[in-house]
């Protein structure tokens, strides 16, 4: 084990060192309390409003396509983000934007939301600013303008109570014809490159340990089997700021590059449990493209950046979004303890209710989805009370395959409709075998009350549930009949959507 050390990243052009925070110490804390800069606001304190949010800034890899100038910029919640994992990385502030334009009283994005009325009490002001800019600066790496619905997309994490988005959005569109100015990378990248070596394992105060390779997690949580594993904090971080919990030592998953690799070979897709949630999404959607839907309704921007497919999945949530859809595509989970490893078919991974078949000592390594047969057809839905930035009633994730009208191949995973996501077995005996008509699907309809008896919250009643999940099944059918299918544009929003509507 090395020796403990303080956390040391850029901001505001030079590199800082902290050594006196609380492992816990939430980004948005130390910039409004030890930083003085207050021009981040706390909002929800829970990774839901966006007024918070900043942009951290990381080493480009050689697979990053959205790269700017040799860096990564994300949006994150800084609520939800404990500072010792800005390790080695750049943190983005709205104070920022001054230095990025020192000849100028507003950066472009500032410009043009003064411009285009974007504020009017101001307090979400900020955050909005910042994902414009995470924006801003990508689409000019990139050599794109978005279209009004991508910058829609793009602030989807952000919520303003009293302005409204039409005017945010006119300002997304008004800063690319603002006369440009763009981040200088250099110092920002070198500065990078000088933290980049050293211990194979960061461990600050004892308390937070940031393994680098996956041989050193390995044999750290080996060691420490009661140890709190954290990659993106987007559940645990509200653990910390709702209920007060002390989370003890706490094992970081993001510095463990390995981890974090989208691969496909042989048309197998493996997926690094630390692969953000955005880029697993975006492999997924390549695929499947189906399934864009769902990745862009799933949680927003900054969540995805910072959360993970295997923290997703390691949760155990029963309305987590990930789950119903990799059963769908006959994903395996893959264990590791030490050297040995083990995979599982995913619906074998849930034993209870935020309960799995993890051992002591052991952690999830990757999310496999096997080759599967060409002509498999695949769906995924979320039914939530709003649209964008929701948490979901129901969640369902489809597949089949047909011989000619006869079902050869069914898979039907529900979330929020039992104490863990699972297959409906009931609903897909009803159909195997069967022809795919209306008529099948009525009995598979009927057979979903035998294979879930769903529970009355704040999201839905179990009625509502019950009634929703059958609906499901029905539109997945018209979706993929053989005689006449539903065309993406009769049932997706995001395929109608036209670059002028918001």
């Amino acid at each position: 084990m090395n020796e403990s050390r303080p956390i040391r990243f850029h901001h505001r052009g030079r590199i800082v060192e902290v050594a006196d925070a609380a492992p816990t110490k939430s980004v948005l804390d130390w910039l409004r309390e030890d930083a003085h800069c207050t021009g981040t606001k706390e909002g929800c304190n829970e990774g839901d409003c966006g007024a918070c949010t900043v942009v951290i800034a990381s080493l480009a890899g050689p697979h990053d396509a959205d790269a700017v100038r040799g860096l990564k910029l994300q949006t994150v919640n800084a609520c939800i983000q404990f500072l010792p994992t800005l390790d080695g990385k750049a943190l983005f502030g709205v104070e920022d934007l001054k230095a990025i334009t020192p000849d100028r009283a507003l950066h472009p994005v500032q410009q043009a939301m003064v411009e285009c009325h974007g504020s009017q009490c101001g307090f979400c002001t900020p955050g909005f600013v910042m994902s414009l800019w995470a924006g801003y600066e990508t689409h000019r790496a990139c050599g794109t303008t978005p279209s009004r619905q991508a910058l829609a997309d793009e602030l989807s994490g952000n919520l303003c109570r009293c302005t409204g988005y039409r005017p945010i959005l006119d300002a997304g569109q008004r800063m690319f014809e603002l006369p440009a100015v763009t981040l200088d990378t250099a110092p920002v990248v070198a500065a990078l490159r000088s933290m980049a070596e050293g211990e194979e394992t960061f461990d600050y105060r004892g308390r937070f340990f940031a393994p680098k390779t996956l041989e050193a997690l390995a044999a750290l949580r080996e060691a420490k089997p009661e140890a709190r594993l954290v990659a993106g904090a987007t559940d645990v971080g509200l653990w910390v700021n709702k209920q007060f919990r002390d989370l003890g030592e706490v094992i970081y998953l993001g510095g463990v590059k390995a981890l974090q690799a989208v691969e496909e070979r042989d048309g197998v897709l493996r997926m690094g449990a630390a692969a953000s949630l955005e880029d697993a999404w975006r492999a997924l959607a390549r695929r499947w493209p189906a399934l864009t839907d769902v990745w862009l309704r799933f949680a927003s921007p900054p969540v995805r950046h910072a959360g993970t497919m295997g923290g997703n999945l390691a949760n155990g949530s029963p309305i987590g979004d990930s789950a119903p859809i990799l059963m769908a595509l006959d994903a395996q989970i893959e264990l590791r303890r030490a050297h040995h490893i083990r995979c599982m078919p995913l619906p074998d991974f849930y034993v209870d209710y935020m309960k799995n078949r993890l051992e002591p000592g052991e952690f999830v390594q990757a999310i496999v989805v096997p080759a599967l047969a060409a002509d498999r057809q695949v769906r995924g839905y979320k039914i939530s009370k709003r649209f964008d930035c929701d948490i979901s009633a129901v969640c369902a994730g489809f597949g089949i395959e047909l011989d000619g009208e006869i079902v050869r191949t069914v898979r039907l995973a529900f979330g929020g409709m039992a104490g863990v996501v699972k297959r409906a077995a009931q609903a897909e005996a009803a159909l195997l075998g069967q022809p795919w008509n209306e008529a099948s699907v009525r009995a598979a309809q009927a057979a979903l009350a035998r294979d879930f008896t769903p529970l009355s919250d704040m999201r839905a009643s179990a009625a509502h549930r019950a009634q929703v999940a059958a609906n499901l099944l029905l539109r997945f059918w018209l979706e993929t009949r053989p005689v006449n299918p539903l065309p993406p544009s009769a049932t997706s929003v995001f395929a109608a959507m036209t670059h002028e509507e918001a």
